[in-house]
């Protein structure tokens, strides 16, 4: 399966961003699909995360209540609704996907294919 996210950009604090990764080769629902952020600096953390079925979500402490995880088969893509961006939440946005059957990864080891990341800067 090949990866292709996009979406990022520059935003002010409190704004929105909506991410896309766009999926081919199988389809994404075969998948528990997951995206990971890297900031200038730090480690590669995880964010949120989606389970084959679509029915299970977890997602970090720092985002959650302000992200959302979803899905649409139809056009073989996930996104990431982005709302009220703050200054910390500027990275370098990585989707992934991991073949297990059932739950959802946290970490990056559990992933199994990566796209290429997309930028995001929000201002102050």
């Amino acid at each position: 399966v090949q990866l292709q996210a996009c979406g990022g950009g520059l935003v002010q604090a409190g704004g929105s961003l909506r991410l896309s990764c766009a999926a081919s080769g199988r389809s994404v629902s075969t998948y528990v699909t997951g995206w990971f952020r890297q900031a200038p600096g730090k480690d590669r953390e995880f964010v949120a995360a989606m389970s084959r079925s679509g029915r299970t979500t977890s997602y970090a402490d720092s985002v959650k209540g302000r992200f959302t995880i979803s899905r649409e088969n139809a056009k073989n893509t996930v996104y990431l609704q982005m709302n009220s961006l703050q200054p910390e939440d500027t990275a370098v946005y990585y989707c992934a996907v991991d073949g297990r059957p059932v739950g959802v990864g946290t970490s990056m080891g559990e992933y199994d294919y990566w796209g290429q990341g997309t930028e995001v800067t929000v201002s102050s």
